[in-house]
C-alpha cells in the first residue's frame, strides 16, 4: 500500500511534471474561472490571468514554464491574431485603411515620444535603453480581442482601425528593435536592409497570391471532406507564422496575414468558421491567457522603492501614451466616446510582444533586472485595466448598435422566420448554407425546413422517405451552431402545401431551390393556383446555387424600374448586404439612378456597409450586357415583382425564362418581394 501512496505522491510533487495532470488542471481552470468571476461581474480574461499568476512559478509553483506550456500559449497568441484577420470586415477595413494608418502612426509615435524623455531624463537611463523601453510602450497585444468578439462588435470600424494599427505599430517596434541591435553590434548595413526588404516582399507576395489560390482549390476539390478543412486552416496559419519569422518579422504578423488571406474563403456564419472560433475560444486562447499570468511576478513590486518608482512611472507613461493615441484618433475621425474607449481597451494591453522585446533587450545587456520587473507590473496592470475598459465599451457599443438597428428596421425584424422547402431534386446543402449566412443572428426562431409530399396512395411511404432526407439536412445547420426545425406535410400540390406551412409558422422569407425540371420556371410564374407566388405574399428567393457559397467574389444585382416602391425593399437589401459582407464581395448594382439612390438610403438607414457601384440600366434590351462583365465566381441576383405590383411588367415574367434557356449553369437568385 505504501509504494502506491508514494508513487501517487510523487505524481503530485510541485511543479507538476505529468502532461496529463498539467492538461487536466488547465482545463479545470478554463472551466471554473468564468463561472466564479461571473458572480462578481469580472471579465473572463482577468480570471484566467489571475489563475496563471496563482499556479505559475511566481505563485504557488504548481506549473513551471515548459515546452508543453510554451507550445499551447504560442498557439493561443497566433490564434488571436489569426481570428482578428479572419473576422475582419474587409469592406470596413478598406474603408478605414487611412484611419488605420493614422492610428498606427499615432499609437506608435505618441507613446514613443512620451516614453523616451521619461526614461532618459526622468529615470536616468542611457540612450539605447530609453529607445528600447519607449518602443515597448508603442507595442501592444490584442489580449482583449475575445471580449469584442463575445459582444459581436468586431465589425465596428473602431475594431478595424485598431487591428490595422496593431500591425503597423508592432512592425514599427520590430524595425526599431532591429535598428538598436544592429547599431550596437555594428551590423546596420545596406546588406541588412536589403535582406529585410527582399524577404518581406517575398512573404507579402506569398500571402497575397499563393495562399488564397491554394485555399480556393483545396475547398473546391475537398468540398465533401469537412474534417480536413480545419486541419488545412491550421496548417496555413502556422506555415504563415513560420514564414513571417523567416522574413524577420514576428510570427503574430504571419498569423494575421493568414487570416486576411483566408478571409474571403471562410464566411463568418459558415460551419467552418464556427469550428475555428469554438476550438480557439474554448482551448487555445484561454491557455495563452493563463500563460500570460504565469510570467507575472507580483512580489517584484515589494523589492524596493526604486523598482516601485520605475514600475509606477513606466505604467503611467504606457497608459497615457495609448490613451492619447485613442483620443487623437477619435478627434480626427469624429468617433463616438465608446469607440474611443474600445480602441484604448484593445490597444493598451501589453503581453507577449512586449515581453518578447524586453527579453531580447535584456539578453543583449541593454536593460537590467529592474526594468524586467517593471515591465511585469505593466503587463499585469495593462491586462486588467484593458479588460475592464474593453468590456464596458463593447457592452455599450453592442446596446447602441442593436437599438439603432431596431429603430431602422421599424419593429422587431431581428426575430425573423425563414422557411426552406426541399424536394428530392433540391441542392439542399447550398440552400441551407445560404440561409445560415443571411439569417438574423439574434433571431430566436430556428430555420424551418419542410418537405411537401403529394396526397396519393404512397403518401405514408413518401412521408417516411421525406423525414429521412430531412435528417441529412441537420448536419450542415448544426455544424454552424444553428437550430433546425424539420417538417413533412401532405398536400395535393407542393405550392399550396408550402404556402400553408409559411402561414402556419409566420415565415418572413421563403428560400426555394431551383429544381432541374423542364418548364419549371414557366409553371412557377404562370400557375396562379399551385405556385408559391400566388399562395403567399411572403418574400420568396428562388435559388440556383451549383457552386459552393464561399466561391462568390462579386454580386451582380439587377433592379427593375420602381423596385424601390416594394414594401420589403429594406428586407431583401439587408439580405444582399449580409451576403456581401460575409464574403467581403462588392455589389454591382444594375438599374436606374433613382434605384441606386434608394439602395444607398436603405443601407444608410439600416447602418449597413457595402462596397456598391452603379451601372445604369434603363433599357431592358441591354439586359444581357450585364453578363459580359460576370465571371464564374460571381452571383447574379435578379429582383422581380409579382403581377399587380407597381414594379411589375410582362417583360419581368420573361427574364427568368431567358435565364433558364441561355444561362442554365449560372449561379443566380430570383427575388420576389
Amino acid at each position: 500500500m505504501e509504494p502506491v501512496i508514494a508513487k501517487l505522491a510523487q505524481q503530485f510533487e510541485l511543479p507538476l511534471q505529468s502532461p496529463i495532470l498539467i492538461f487536466s488542471l488547465i482545463l479545470f481552470i478554463i472551466l471554473a474561472a468564468p463561472v466564479l468571476l461571473e458572480k462578481v461581474r469580472t471579465p473572463d480574461i482577468i480570471g484566467l490571468i489571475l489563475a496563471g499568476i496563482l499556479i505559475g512559478p511566481h505563485g504557488f509553483n504548481i506549473l513551471e514554464k515548459s515546452l508543453f506550456v510554451d507550445v499551447f500559449s504560442t498557439i493561443g497568441l497566433l490564434y488571436i491574431m489569426f481570428l482578428a484577420g479572419l473576422e475582419l470586415n474587409l469592406i470596413e477595413f478598406k474603408a478605414n485603411a487611412n484611419r488605420s494608418v493614422v492610428f498606427g502612426i499615432a499609437t506608435f509615435a505618441i507613446p514613443f515620444g512620451i516614453g523616451y524623455p521619461v526614461c532618459h531624463y526622468l529615470l536616468g537611463m542611457d540612450v539605447w535603453a530609453s529607445l528600447l523601453i519607449a518602443s515597448i510602450f508603442a507595442t501592444h497585444t490584442l489580449v482583449t480581442y475575445p471580449i469584442a468578439s463575445k459582444y459581436g462588435v468586431t465589425k465596428d470600424p473602431s475594431v478595424a482601425i485598431t487591428v490595422g494599427g496593431t500591425i503597423l505599430t508592432d512592425t514599427g517596434v520590430l524595425v526599431v528593435l532591429a535598428m538598436i541591435l544592429g547599431a550596437r553590434s555594428g551590423g546596420l548595413t545596406s546588406e541588412f536592409w536589403m535582406r529585410l526588404v527582399v524577404s518581406l516582399l517575398v512573404f507579402i507576395a506569398f500571402m497575397a497570391l499563393v495562399v488564397p489560390w491554394l485555399a480556393k482549390r483545396f475547398f473546391e476539390r475537398q468540398a465533401d471532406k469537412k474534417h480536413s478543412h480545419y486541419i488545412f486552416v491550421l496548417a496555413i496559419v502556422f506555415l504563415s507564422a513560420f514564414l513571417s519569422e523567416v522574413a524577420g518579422l514576428e510570427p503574430i504578423i504571419g498569423a494575421f496575414a493568414a487570416g486576411l488571406a483566408l478571409n474571403r474563403q471562410i464566411p463568418n456564419s459558415s460551419a467552418l468558421m464556427n469550428r475555428i472560433e469554438y476550438i480557439g475560444n474554448s482551448l487555445f486562447i484561454p491557455f495563452f491567457l493563463i500563460s500570460v499570468g504565469m510570467i507575472v511576478n507580483v512580489r517584484v513590486v515589494f523589492d524596493g522603492f526604486t523598482v516601485l518608482l520605475i514600475a509606477l512611472a513606466l505604467t503611467v507613461t504606457a497608459f497615457a501614451g495609448k490613451y492619447l493615441a485613442a483620443e487623437f484618433t477619435q478627434k480626427v475621425f469624429h468617433l463616438k466616446r465608446e469607440q474611443r474607449d474600445l480602441i484604448f481597451g484593445l490597444s493598451s494591453a501589453h503581453a507577449a510582444a512586449t515581453l518578447a522585446v524586453v527579453i531580447v533587450g535584456y539578453r543583449a545587456g541593454i536593460v537590467d533586472d529592474r526594468v524586467i520587473n517593471a515591465i511585469i507590473v505593466i503587463i499585469l496592470a495593462s491586462c486588467v485595466i484593458a479588460s475592464i475598459v474593453t468590456e464596458k465599451a463593447a457592452r455599450t457599443l453592442e446596446a447602441n448598435t442593436e437599438t439603432a438597428q431596431d429603430v431602422a428596421r421599424n419593429g422587431n425584424q431581428s426575430d425573423e422566420q425563414i422557411l426552406i422547402p426541399l424536394s428530392e431534386t433540391t441542392e439542399f446543402e447550398n440552400l441551407v448554407r445560404l440561409a445560415v449566412l443571411i439569417r438574423e443572428k439574434k433571431s430566436s426562431y430556428p430555420l424551418a425546413v419542410v418537405s411537401v409530399v403529394p396526397n396519393t396512395d404512397e403518401a405514408e411511404d413518401n412521408m417516411a422517405l421525406a423525414r429521412e432526407m430531412l435528417e441529412e439536412v441537420r448536419f450542415e445547420a448544426s455544424a454552424a451552431d444553428v437550430e433546425l426545425k424539420v417538417m413533412a406535410t401532405i398536400d395535393q400540390h407542393p405550392g399550396t402545401g408550402i404556402g400553408r406551412t409559411a402561414r402556419e409558422i409566420g415565415a418572413d422569407l421563403i428560400l426555394m431551390g431551383w429544381p432541374q425540371q423542364t418548364g419549371f420556371i414557366a409553371g412557377f410564374i404562370g400557375n396562379k393556383f399551385g405556385s408559391v407566388l400566388y399562395q403567399t405574399r411572403k418574400t420568396v428567393l428562388l435559388c440556383h446555387l451549383d457552386a459552393p457559397i464561399a466561391k462568390y467574389t462579386g454580386i451582380f444585382v439587377i433592379l427593375p424600374p420602381l423596385a424601390e416602391s416594394s414594401e420589403h425593399f429594406d428586407l431583401y437589401w439587408r439580405k444582399i448586404a449580409k451576403l456581401a459582407t460575409e464574403h467581403s464581395a462588392p455589389v454591382h448594382l444594375n438599374g436606374t439612378n433613382s434605384a441606386h439612390q434608394a439602395v444607398k438610403e436603405s443601407l444608410k438607414r439600416q447602418k449597413l456597409s457595402v462596397t456598391l457601384d452603379l451601372n445604369e440600366l434603363s433599357d431592358w434590351d441591354d439586359f444581357f450586357i450585364v453578363f459580359r462583365r460576370m465571371s464564374d465566381s460571381d452571383l447574379l441576383i435578379l429582383v422581380s415583382a409579382r403581377e399587380g405590383e407597381l414594379a411589375h411588367t410582362p417583360y419581368l415574367d420573361q427574364l427568368p425564362l431567358k435565364l433558364e434557356k441561355h444561362f442554365p449553369g449560372l449561379n443566380k437568385i430570383l427575388v420576389y418581394p
